[in-house]
C-alpha cells in the first residue's frame, strides 16, 4: 500500500538511490527471500548506504521495528544521523518527506507514516538493542560486541526477520567466524569484495594512501579484505597469520608419548584461562584451551579430571602466575593452597615486571608452536586480536596492551613463555608416561 502512495506522490523507492551493479546481487537475493547476509565490502564500497535504502525499502512493505547496529550510537549518529556523501547528499534525505511521521533527534529515530520505525542504536550498549524488531543491519560488525547479535537472533526467529552483517575485516575474530559459516550455508547470502571486484577506488588513490602513510598491511586489510592483519595494533596477528600458512594452525592428536602441561590466567569475577600445552622436542603443541568465568577453583579441577579422562591427558606441571599467592577475603585462604587441597600442585612464577617483555617472549616462542583447531579455537582467536589500548583523543597507541576479552588468554599464554625456560622441551618416554600417569591422574 505504502508502495502505492509513493507512486502517486512521484516517488521512485529506494529515493534518490540507484545502486552499483557489485551492490545487486545482494538487494537482488533478499528481494527472492533471503533472511540473513554478510558482505564483507572494502572500505569506501557505499556500504552503509546501500544497507539503509534497502532498510527503508523493507520499512515501506512490512510495519515494524527495524535496527541500524553500530559499534557505539556516536558512531551511528556520525556515519548516518549526521552523515553527508560525497556529492553532499545527507543519508537521512533517502527517507522521503512526504513519508516521514515523526524524527526524534535526541533517540535517533524515525517514524514513517505507515507506522514503521526506524533508530540507529550501539551495540556497546546491551541494553537497548531494541524490542521485536523485524529488519536489522549491523554495521562494521568486526568491531561490534557479538553479543548484540545474540540478543537479537531469536526474534527474529520468531517473528520471520531478516539480519544483514556488513564490515571491513579486523582480522579473524566473531565477524570472520560468521563470514566462514555463512560462506558454507546455503542459507545466507555471503559475498566479499574488494577493489579489484568493485574498481570503485583506482590503484593509484591506494597507492596515495601508502605513500600518505599508511602501511601496505592495512592497505590489503582496507581495500582488499585480508583478515590476516589481526586487530588494528594487534601484537601477533601477523605470526598467527603465518603460523596459518605454514599449517601449523590446523586439527591434529594430542601426542600419546608426552605429558601436558597448564598455563593459568587466574580470574574470578574476570575469566580463568587455561592453555594445555605439550612439548615434543623443539615444538609446543597447544592441544586444548578453556577458559570460564564466575567458577571456582573446584570447577577447574573438574575440567582438569574430564580431559584426563576423555583425551587421555597425563600432566606433568600446572603453572599460575604470582597472583595465586593472594589471601582470598572471605577465608584469608592463599588460592595456591585451596588448589593444592584439591590436587592441582601449582608452580608459581616470579612477577614479571615489565609486560613488553612478556609480549617479546612469546613473539619468540610463537614460530615453535602448533595449534589444534578443534580444542583451541578461543585461544586462537584471542591470540590473533590481543592488541595495543587505543587513545582515540590523541589517536595513538599505547605501549599497554586492551583489556578485553582477548586480554586473558594472552596473558595466560605470556605464562607459556616466561615458563618455558624452566621446561624446555622435551619427549616423555612410555616408561615415564606410566610413572607420571601413576602419580598424577585420578581414577577415572
Amino acid at each position: 500500500m505504502e508502495q502505492a502512495v509513493a507512486a502517486s506522490l512521484g516517488l521512485i523507492i529506494p529515493y534518490n538511490f540507484k545502486p552499483r551493479e557489485y551492490q545487486k546481487p545482494f538487494m537482488k537475493a533478499m528481494d527472492d527471500g533471503c533472511k540473513r547476509a554478510v558482505c564483507v565490502w572494502h572500505r569506501r564500497a557505499g556500504k552503509d548506504k546501500t544497507f539503509l535504502n534497502y532498510m527503508i525499502h523493507k520499512m515501506l512493505k512490512r510495519v515494524g521495528s527495524y535496527f541500524y547496529y553500530f559499534p557505539t550510537a556516536t558512531e551511528g549518529r556520525r556515519i548516518i544521523w549526521d552523515g553527508i556523501d560525497r556529492d553532499g547528499f545527507r543519508f537521512l534525505e533517502h527517507f522521503p518527506n512526504e513519508m516521514v511521521a515523526t524524527k526524534n533527534e535526541m533517540q535517533m529515530k524515525i517514524r514513517l507514516t505507515n507506522g514503521s520505525l526506524f533508530q540507529i542504536v550501539g551495540t556497546d550498549n546491551l541494553n537497548v538493542v531494541g524490542p521485536n524488531p523485524v529488519g536489522c543491519v549491523f554495521s562494521e560488525f568486526s568491531r561490534q560486541n557479538p553479543q548484540g547479535w545474540d540478543y537479537v537472533r531469536p526474534i527474529l526467529a520468531e517473528n520471520d526477520g531478516w539480519a544483514v552483517f556488513n564490515f571491513t575485516p579486523r582480522g579473524k575474530n566473531h565477524a570472520y567466524q560468521l563470514y566462514k559459516m555463512a560462506a558454507d550455508n546455503p542459507a545466507w547470502f555471503c559475498q566479499l569484495l574488494t577493489v579489484d571486484d568493485t574498481k570503485a577506488i583506482t590503484k593509484s588513490a591506494i597507492q596515495d594512501e601508502i605513500d600518505s602513510g599508511m602501511s601496505a598491511d592495512l592497505a590489503q586489510q582496507e581495500f582488499y579484505c585480508s583478515f590476516e592483519l589481526g586487530a588494528a595494533g594487534s601484537y601477533y596477528g601477523l605470526i598467527m597469520a603465518k603460523l596459518m600458512r605454514q599449517g601449523r594452525i590446523t586439527r591434529f592428536d594430542a601426542d600419546p608419548q608426552a605429558t601436558v602441561y597448564t598455563f593459568w590466567d587466574l580470574g574470578i569475577s574476570d575469566y580463568m584461562s587455561i592453555w594445555f600445552a605439550q612439548f615434543v622436542g623443539k615444538e609446543i603443541h597447544l592441544v586444548d584451551f578453556y577458559q570460564n568465568v564466575g567458577e571456582g577453583l573446584k570447577h577447574y579441577a573438574k575440567v582438569l579430571q574430564d580431559k584426563a579422562a576423555t583425551r587421555g591427558f597425563v600432566y606433568a606441571e600446572h603453572y599460575a602466575p604470582h597472583d595465586i599467592r593472594n589471601k582470598e577475603l572471605g577465608t584469608g585462604e592463599t588460592r595456591l593452597k585451596v588448589a593444592g587441597d584439591l590436587g592441582i600442585k601449582f608452580r608459581v612464577l616470579d612477577q614479571q615486571k615489565h609486560i613488553v617483555n612478556g609480549i617479546e617472549a612469546v613473539r619468540g616462542l610463537l614460530p615453535r608452536c602448533w595449534f589444534d583447531t578443534v580444542h583451541c579455537q578461543e585461544g586462537i582467536d584471542a591470540l590473533e586480536n590481543y592488541h595495543k589500548e587505543y587513545d582515540k583523543k590523541r589517536q595513538v597507541y599505547h605501549d599497554r596492551p586492551e583489556h578485553d576479552k582477548y586480554c586473558h588468554p594472552a596473558d595466560a599464554f605470556r605464562y607459556l613463555a616466561n615458563a618455558y625456560p624452566l621446561i624446555g622441551g622435551r619427549r616423555m618416554s612410555p616408561d615415564d608416561v606410566r610413572a607420571l600417569s601413576a602419580k598424577f591422574r585420578r581414577p577415572r
